[in-house]
């Protein structure tokens, strides 16, 4: 409850997913237990910046070179530029 005042007035909705979406916990849930399972439980111990460097390179890993099987064996940053360059739509001149 104590963070919800500074959130309102920043204009920020505390959540992972969209507003009003109740999967947006189960979602960072899950990310977390894999995160944890894949670098955190298996390459430790750590020490203060290892696991920084290592956070990093897990997180770029994970959204640019991560072969994603729901998404056809495709990055998920490359799933997604390939959608929006597929969903943009031209805006035209003067507008």
């Amino acid at each position: 409850m104590r963070y919800s005042p500074p959130l309102a007035e920043e204009g920020a909705v505390a959540s992972v997913g969209f507003r009003g979406d109740s999967y947006g916990n189960a979602r960072a849930e899950a990310f977390n237990s894999l995160f944890k399972a894949e670098l955190i439980s298996k390459k430790g111990p750590w020490r203060s910046i290892d696991v920084e460097i290592a956070v990093a390179e897990y997180i770029d890993w994970f959204n640019h070179r991560r072969l994603h099987g729901e998404l056809g064996l495709v990055p998920p940053a490359e799933y997604e530029a390939a959608n929006r360059d597929r969903t943009t739509v031209p805006i035209p001149v003067g507008a």
